[in-house]
């Protein structure tokens, strides 16, 4: 909701798009440096008052943006504060899911968060989108406030970031992404989201004119992805899981460019859709299982930051293709994320790992002691 709120607001203000999209590049910057490194302060201070910390910082950001009149540099520095204060929900959840469950439910419950975040795209966009134009573009920023602390504060004080810590990294910022898994995991995820933030900027300009096919479009992508996510995620994780879940989505998005019809971009999304959730579910388990529990944090930090950043390119590619040779143009773009994705993922199948029989949890950290002697 934030970056579609934040955009509406500069544009309202400014009469200018390109003013917005400095604002909103900004505060995609601010979230992309802020992933690794506010994930990783949670094992030094603890989750509660890194959470806390960053709420609150970001609702005043983002307050001051809806509130107070100001400048375009302004606007830039606040969006960047912004983005660099989002609280770490992501990591800190994901951190926590090894110690809720038993080993064998933990693929099974990556799978349901990828598939629950399908909810979230559906109707996150639609809810901001409607606020804005309805009742302005104020009121819809101070919803994102209304969302970002109360669910916020709900997180924060559910039981259980109490009974867990995160012990702190004995290793460098960044050491983590030298684990070939977590490094595919992040090239992986940046490829994914790519190809669908690519294809919602070409289901928006496909049906410029008509918003409620583009919504209905978009919704239909999403179920596919959450029936993929429901119906695929008891399935045990070998090393060609990947491949094969980016071969159905590749499929999927290849299969828009025969027509721009809104019944066969409504199915042949709907297909590419069916494989998103299963390897969003990969990332999150091949991620768990390849850190000691001290790293899990900072890894799904650069596993966002790689999406994030993959958002970004995957949303300016489409732009520029559907400036130059109209909304096919952003099918092409993801068509070629995907694919690169699968390319990836069948180049280096020997560095995923094979979950298939094994414990997908944190590996423990230990240390030697003392002994006498």
């Amino acid at each position: 909701m934030t970056s579609l709120a934040v955009l509406l607001h500069i544009e309202h203000v400014t009469g200018s798009y390109g003013a917005a999209g400095l604002v909103l590049a900004a505060t995609s910057v601010g979230q992309a440096v802020a992933g690794p490194i506010t994930s990783r302060w949670m094992g030094r201070w603890g989750m509660r008052p890194v959470l806390s910390v960053t709420l609150v910082i970001c609702a005043m950001a983002v307050l001051t943006i809806a509130l107070a009149p100001l400048t375009v540099p302004v606007y830039m520095v606040l969006g960047f504060v912004a983005g660099l204060s989002t609280p770490p929900v992501q990591s800190a959840v994901r951190t926590i899911y090894p110690k809720m469950v038993p080993a064998k439910q933990l693929t099974p419950l990556y799978s349901l968060d990828a598939s629950l975040q399908e909810i979230i795209w559906i109707f996150a966009p639609v809810l901001v989108t409607f606020v804005g134009t309805q009742a302005g573009t104020v009121p819809a920023l101070l919803l994102v406030v209304v969302f970002l602390v109360g669910g916020g504060a709900w997180f924060i004080l559910s039981p259980e970031l109490g009974r867990v810590r995160i012990p702190p990294s004995r290793r460098g910022l960044g050491r983590v992404l030298a684990k070939p898994p977590v490094l595919l995991a992040t090239a992986v995820g940046f490829l994914l989201v790519g190809a669908i933030a690519a294809t919602e900027a070409g289901v928006v300009a496909t049906f410029d004119h008509g918003g409620l096919e583009a919504g209905l479009v978009l919704a239909v992508f999403s179920v596919g992805s959450l029936a993929g996510g429901l119906a695929l995620g008891h399935i045990p994780i070998g090393r060609w899981a990947m491949a094969r879940r980016l071969l159905i989505v590749t499929i999927g998005l290849a299969l828009t460019m025969v027509s721009l019809n809104v019944w066969w971009l409504g199915g042949t999304l709907i297909l590419a859709g069916i494989g998103i959730a299963p390897a969003l579910a990969v990332i999150f388990a091949m991620t768990s299982a390849s850190v000691k529990f001290s790293e899990t944090a900072e890894a799904y930090g650069w596993v966002g930051t790689g999406q994030l950043i993959g958002a970004a390119a995957g949303s300016a590619i489409a732009g520029f293709l559907i400036d130059g040779i109209g909304p096919t143009g952003a099918y092409v773009a993801a068509t070629a994320f995907a694919a690169a994705g699968l390319l990836v993922a069948v180049a280096f199948v020997r560095w995923f790992p094979d979950l298939r029989h094994r414990d997908v949890s944190p590996i423990p950290d230990t240390e030697p002691i003392s002994t006498v002697t």
